[in-house]
């Protein structure tokens, strides 16, 4: 029994001392694999969270430049209008200064003013 129970000590001892080298210890090759697989696993679904987060942040960043482009068109159009507007009323201005009559540049200036101040009122 000596021999069976140096052999068993042997068996125990291999068992819990296995893995051990100089320098340091090194785990079993299938739990070493367990622990580089799960690994793995825990780093795919970090990287599909942040693809994820990535995803919905370049769609609200598009809606976001698309709703930019819609709001500096219709800018580009208030501001072609208004030019409209002002070229008019240039064109206006000249001939008044073109014909010298001072009442009739005082009426015109003056119903510009009154035209002014009721848009003005209007869009208040």
């Amino acid at each position: 029994m000596p021999s069976s129970l140096q052999r068993d000590m042997r068996n125990n001892r291999v068992a819990l001392f296995d893995g051990i080298e100089e320098g340091g210890i090194r785990a079993s090759s299938s739990y070493s694999h367990e622990i580089d697989e799960h690994d793995n696993e825990r780093a795919m679904e970090g990287l599909q969270d942040r693809v994820n987060l990535l995803k919905r942040l370049s769609g609200d960043i598009h809606e976001e430049v698309d709703s930019h482009n819609r709001m500096l068109d219709q800018m580009g159009n208030d501001m072609d209008a208004s030019r409209g507007i002002l070229s008019g009323t240039m064109d206006k201005f000249k001939m008044v200064f073109e014909t010298k009559s001072s009442r009739r540049m005082f009426t015109l200036v003056a119903s510009f003013v009154v035209i002014f101040l009721v848009i003005y009122y209007l869009t208040r």
